[in-house]
């Protein structure tokens, strides 16, 4: 008779899967909305948690997809084409960013970059490597390499270090077992952008130990302490770095799942090895919706213009209830030191503070305990439009300041 506890591979937990355990703190969240929205059903739900944008894609891009799904050239599969998107994502990181891309060997589209960051260890992590990645953040590179056999050491981001990892703290036999060193600027959930020194600095470091960095784009233009930066920009960048960027936060485009790899041709190879025998690339007209967007940097402008200005407001609100928030150098996230108290209730971390947040006054943060408690407030909340902003900021300022929070 057959038994799926058998089944299971142990990467996944084995017999154990599926099985009642420790609820990750989403799930802790998502449940506690549901209790505010029963408990309080008149009250209007503050959510400063969600992770993507609040508006849709530009209508340039929106309107190239409605000319592009009709037309017969492009039905079928795409797989690790066609060539029109690797020549707008080449011309766009040049007109962006100064980095010269060869759109036929150094940059390959992918389906979002949660599967790309996936695939990254199957085509270079061997059981017993090293992958170096930061905390807090995006988790996937990391669980993909405990599937693989290869051992994720965890770089914690502090503030007093511009949320860079420390490259000095690195165990030097650890780093020589490294494949991959995995960093995102700017960085989800810090907010912080990444200098040319760090960039420079992080390239000696690979090269040194013969490590590929992957530098997670993915919130590249949304950045408010100067243009934005790219690795594959600086000295040696290109021979040791693999860059992913993702229209997704750029564009608004989430859900359309259109990113895109580019660096060293040895690696964009690999990736893209991995990725044919993975999936069949995303649907050519979102592509030639996506090249839309690419060839318009104006309407990612737009959008970072949009976060800013709420950013910024946000900053002021936080500030007066007690928070030490600073505005961030990229994304759209504020990332500020978690309340220690609300009246007479005390938190032993930054999720204790995120749910009573929530549950005592309909405010929904995401809070992060990685490397000091903190939480994250994000700056895509639903409103009614611009006219609506200060409405929902004033709420969030109204019952913050009833929450009574200690620091």
């Amino acid at each position: 008779m057959l038994n799926p506890e058998q089944l299971y591979a142990r990467r996944i937990g084995g017999a154990d899967f599926g099985r009642p355990g420790a609820v990750y703190k989403f799930g802790k969240i998502k449940q506690a909305k549901a209790e505010a929205r029963e408990r309080r059903p008149d009250t209007e739900l503050l959510d400063f948690g969600v992770g993507e944008p609040d508006r849709m894609a530009p209508a340039p891009v929106r309107e190239e997809l409605k000319r592009a799904v009709d037309l017969p050239e492009n039905r079928g599969y795409a797989d690790n084409g066609p060539k029109p998107f690797k020549q707008a994502a080449a011309d766009w990181m040049r007109t962006v960013f100064g980095a010269e891309i060869d759109p036929a060997a150094e940059v390959n589209h992918c389906v979002g970059l949660k599967p790309a960051l996936a695939m990254l260890p199957l085509a270079f992590v061997n059981p017993g490597d090293a992958v170096l990645h930061t905390v807090p953040g995006y988790p996937v590179i990391a669980t993909h390499t405990r599937y693989m056999g290869g051992e994720p050491v965890a770089l914690p981001l502090h503030r007093d270090q511009g949320f860079c990892p420390d490259l000095d703290a690195i165990d030097p036999e650890t780093a020589d077992r490294a494949k991959l060193f995995y960093v995102n600027y700017p960085n989800n959930p810090t907010g912080a952008t990444a200098t040319d020194e760090f960039f420079d600095r992080l390239i000696r470091f690979a090269d040194r130990h013969g490590i590929l960095i992957v530098q997670d784009a993915a919130y590249a233009t949304l950045t408010y302490d100067g243009a934005p930066r790219s690795i594959l920009a600086r000295p040696g960048g290109k021979e040791c770095a693999l860059e992913m960027h993702s229209l997704s936060k750029s564009y608004n485009m989430t859900g359309w799942r259109l990113g895109f790899f580019a660096g060293p041709s040895w690696a964009v190879r690999a990736l893209a090895t991995v990725k044919d025998h993975s999936d069949s690339g995303q649907f050519k007209a979102i592509q030639q919706a996506g090249c839309a967007g690419l060839a318009d940097p104006g309407l990612a402008e737009s959008i970072r213009d949009h976060y800013e200005k709420r950013l910024r407001r946000m900053v002021e609100l936080l500030n007066v209830a007690g928070f030490d928030a600073r505005m961030p150098g990229g994304t759209f996230y504020l990332y500020v030191p978690a309340p220690k108290a609300a009246g007479k209730v005390t938190f032993s971390n930054a999720e204790e503070a995120s749910l009573h947040l929530l549950r005592e006054h309909s405010v929904s943060t995401v809070p992060w305990d990685e490397a000091g408690p903190y939480l994250r407030f994000s700056a895509t909340f639903e409103s009614a439009g611009d006219q609506d902003d200060e409405r929902v900021l004033q709420e969030l300022a109204a019952r913050l300041a009833r929450a009574d929070l200690r620091f």
